[in-house]
């Protein structure tokens, strides 16, 4: 009988936990979509670009993979990039019938401007903690991050 209060605080601390990490998890990815808005792209167009930056040239089914998002979407970010000039597509040469996308020089341009904006942005989030405090986040958020 003593142990279902502490099993019960214990699932009422875990959800206090992650209530706290939800809310910061939601006002760094705020302030990340606003240091990418004076770059003249959507947050989600800075993740395509991230993830062409990072993988090279995808088909958009990969692409849309690694966003997570439908094939359809996909290629409506990868259509709005390419009026942009920010994306290029090209034949793949493992299947005719299959389109690369790749960035193009103005989007790898982009691609840092977005990793820098993003640095400068996560670096003023993360100023109120201490050198050893921001080892130990690291340490812990790679835990959290493991399968």
């Amino acid at each position: 009988m003593g142990a279902e209060p502490e099993n019960e605080q214990g699932a009422q601390d875990e959800e206090t936990l992650a209530e706290a990490f939800w809310a910061v998890s939601r006002r760094l990815r705020h302030r990340s979509h606003e240091s990418v808005s004076p770059l003249g792209i959507t947050p989600g167009q800075a993740r395509a670009i991230g993830v062409l930056q990072r993988h090279g040239s995808l088909r958009i089914s990969s692409l849309s993979e690694h966003l997570r998002i439908a094939p359809r979407s996909g290629t409506e970010v990868v259509d709005a990039l390419q009026e942009r000039g920010l994306v290029e597509r090209s034949p793949d040469p493992d299947d005719r019938r299959a389109t690369l996308v790749s960035l193009s020089p103005s989007g790898e341009e982009i691609a840092q401007a977005v990793r820098r904006a993003r640095a400068a942005e996560a670096d003023q989030f993360f100023d109120r903690l201490g050198e050893a405090d921001r080892r130990e986040l690291s340490r812990i958020i790679g835990i959290l991050r493991r399968p």
